[in-house]
């Protein structure tokens, strides 16, 4: 998510377990934008949360750094979502854009700060693996694994399942500890067609497999990853260290 624990592929999702806890809150959230354009919700947002003087200036700061998160400049969008910030702090789309922004710029911080603001605003779980992440980053051991035990007191999205195993379980193999993370990370049934988010587990599973001293599992996985993705990214490396 770039750390994203190995999920330079950024933050699509797969089917994972509901743990019975409390549910997540769903809210739309920048992530199902395809494209640069501000779509009605998002200026409804703006106008909701920000004083009437401050709306049209807000919008084309955050559009403008719609465009450039779009074409993937992450750091060139800083400046302008900070402005856009300035005038429309309470604004749940503007944190949580520049919080990504931050992220995959590298600037751990900054993304956990905003990211967190934006879980507090809407309540939506979403983004609870990549803070997970900046944790991480920082080297905040206690916290990661404490962000890990809040997570699975929610009955969470099978998105956000997925990523925070991908997340914690990369975390552990960092640790040393791998036999720890298989429990975690290990797929189910390796299916003929996974969603991005279950491509991503299959790696770090393999990658778990191979730590953990199983070469047979770590090439199976391996296998089903050359099926579905052979050009993804870390898999030619895994594939010399088992020949």
């Amino acid at each position: 998510m770039s750390r994203q624990s190995d999920n330079n592929h950024k933050s699509n999702r797969s089917r994972g377990p509901s743990h019975g806890g409390q549910q997540q809150r769903r809210h739309r959230t920048i992530t199902s934008v395809t494209s640069g354009q501000l779509p009605k919700w998002v200026r409804e947002d703006i106008v909701r949360s920000t004083p009437k003087a401050r709306r049209e200036p807000a919008l084309g700061h955050l559009s403008k750094g719609m465009e450039q998160f779009a074409d993937e400049r992450y750091a060139a969008a800083l400046p302008e979502l900070r402005s856009a910030k300035e005038l429309s702090p309470r604004s749940s789309t503007i944190r949580e854009l520049l919080g990504l922004s931050a992220y995959r710029s590298g600037r751990w911080e900054e993304a956990l700060r905003e990211l967190r603001t934006f879980r507090r605003i809407t309540g939506d779980l979403i983004h609870m693996p990549v803070e997970m992440d900046c944790l991480r980053a920082l080297g905040r051991k206690e916290d990661v694994t404490k962000t890990w035990d809040r997570i699975q007191e929610h009955d969470i999205s099978a998105t956000v399942s997925n990523e925070a195993r991908v997340v914690y379980a990369s975390f552990l193999i960092d640790e040393g500890k791998a036999r720890e993370a298989w429990p975690i990370i290990k797929p189910g049934r390796l299916i003929a067609s996974p969603s991005p988010g279950e491509v991503r587990r299959w790696y770090v599973a393999a990658k778990v497999a191979f730590a953990a001293g199983d070469k047979d599992a770590a090439r199976r996985l391996v296998a089903a990853l050359d099926e579905q993705e052979p050009d993804f990214e870390g898999v030619d490396e895994l594939r010399q260290a088992l020949d």
